[in-house]
């Protein structure tokens, strides 16, 4: 097959690739999820499970995702349209690439507005609004911000806007020069913060709260988080990492490449738990916050510690980050498609593919305030928000579906031929176990996963 070339650019080096997915696939959810996760399942004893989660869901999927997109070198919907057609398959496959794109849109819109109040936080721990604040301010302070329609609005704007930025200055210019800035400071206030977590007093508490095994508190539920949390924390499922491939040059290993971004996702968000969990424990303060550890009870900690101020706006410059590299990831594919069938330049793609997903945003924003209600219908549905819905019908059903799909078009329906080319593992023994685990082990894994998240399977 001749060499196809991406109309977009590729990335100038494996390393500039290794940012990107990295980038995409750290966001929110490292920062509190997965230390929150791994605590309240045995700790080093979860850690082990997800590791191999990773190894044999995680990176297969991955790498079949990579796999298409540099094989298809177009964005999500033409790359399977033309596979499809390559591989003498039908033309539905290309829905795969439609459904990943719908479900970065939708992912997005709700996204700026979380990242949002990541932003707001950075000025507002700047000003020492936290400082000697009650857990009831700090509370009220949280209220305040999600209840005012207008201010959430004017925070989802600035994020679409930064966004929109770096996206429309191409591949090498917006994706990739952020990326090489964005992601080396992230890791840098990373160790930061967690050397201030180390003067806390509860530095060895945390530690041993995320790695200390106990295989009596590893249930088989959570041996589920274990392998939903493999496959999502990757980025997995909706065409980000599949675009992100198809910029990726003919001679860099695919395996390499994903083994080290699965690597480098799981540092940080181990490195983010060592970060928190110290100073929560320091407070005497809940771990098992969920989200409302990140805008509740951090703040009240960094209020009463010394130094606090200017660590807690380096945490929450963090999550900015965080968010802003996964965000960019979210309307790439759109923005791809965009250009390569309708003709228009990436300035103004960006533009209609941020507009869209900002207008999207505004029912996420009214969910917390006026448009505030619970559906009373039975089903996964019953008592969400606007909000719940989106997240439900993107995390637990969209996903898990297009990673599904990736993994059965590339196990079964690619031709050995196709995906020996681009993995160029050559006939042994990695090339075999990989296509044994995209056959076999991960589509089983995310069936079990889905079946679980939506409720027909209970534990």
């Amino acid at each position: 097959m001749t060499e196809r070339i991406s109309i977009h650019g590729q990335w100038s080096s494996r390393l500039a690739f290794i940012l990107a997915a990295t980038g995409s696939a750290v966001g929110l959810g490292n920062i509190w999820k997965f230390p929150y996760i791994t605590g309240e399942n045995g700790g080093g004893a979860f850690v082990l499970v997800y590791l191999l989660c990773v190894l044999f869901i995680g990176i297969p999927i991955m790498m079949a995702e990579v796999l298409i997109g540099r094989r298809g070198r177009q964005s999500p919907i033409n790359t399977m349209r033309t596979l499809a057609h390559e591989e003498h398959q039908h033309g539905i496959w290309q829905l795969i690439g439609w459904a990943g794109m719908v479900a970065g849109l939708l992912i997005i819109s709700f996204y700026s507005v979380i990242a949002g109040w990541a932003v707001a936080y950075v000025f507002r721990t700047a000003s020492g609004a936290f400082t000697g604040v009650t857990a009831d301010g700090a509370a009220s302070i949280f209220a305040g911000l999600v209840s005012d329609p207008e201010r959430l609005l004017a925070w989802h704007t600035v994020f679409m806007a930064m966004t929109v930025v770096v996206v429309s200055r191409g591949v090498r210019s917006g994706l990739e020069k952020a990326v090489k800035i964005l992601m080396p400071m992230l890791f840098v206030l990373l160790l930061l913060l967690v050397g201030y977590a180390m003067n806390s007093g509860k530095f060895a508490e945390g530690l041993a709260f995320l790695f200390t095994p106990d295989f009596s508190a590893l249930t088989a539920g959570g041996v589920l988080t274990a392998m939903g949390h493999a496959f999502f924390t990757l980025s997995l499922g909706m065409g980000a990492i599949m675009v992100y491939g198809s910029y990726l040059p003919k001679n860099v290993s695919i395996a390499k490449t994903s083994v080290i971004v699965a690597i480098m996702d799981t540092l940080v968000a181990l490195l983010a738990g060592m970060a928190i969990f110290p100073l929560v424990f320091a407070n005497g303060l809940e771990p098992a916050a969920g989200p409302g550890l990140i805008f509740k009870t951090l703040p009240l900690a960094f209020g009463h510690m010394a130094g606090g101020t200017l660590f807690g706006t380096l945490f929450f410059l963090l999550l900015t980050f965080a968010a802003w590299t996964s965000a960019i990831s979210l309307i790439e594919p759109a923005v791809a498609w965009l250009v390569e069938n309708r003709g228009v330049d990436r300035a103004k793609a960006s533009t209609v593919i941020g507009v869209i997903a900002w207008l999207l945003g505004i029912v996420t924003i009214m969910s917390f305030n006026s448009w505030a209600f619970e559906f009373t219908f039975a089903g996964e549905f019953k008592g969400s928000g606007l909000f719940d819905v989106l997240d439900i019908l993107t995390a637990n059903i969209m996903l898990p579906l297009g990673g599904l799909a990736m993994a059965i078009f590339a196990g079964w329906y690619m031709s050995e031929r196709s995906t020996k080319d681009e993995l160029n593992l050559g006939d042994g023994l990695l090339y075999r176990g990989w296509r044994f685990a995209v056959r076999f082990i991960a589509p089983l894994a995310v069936i079990i996963v889905f079946l679980q998240l939506l409720g027909v399977i209970k534990v």
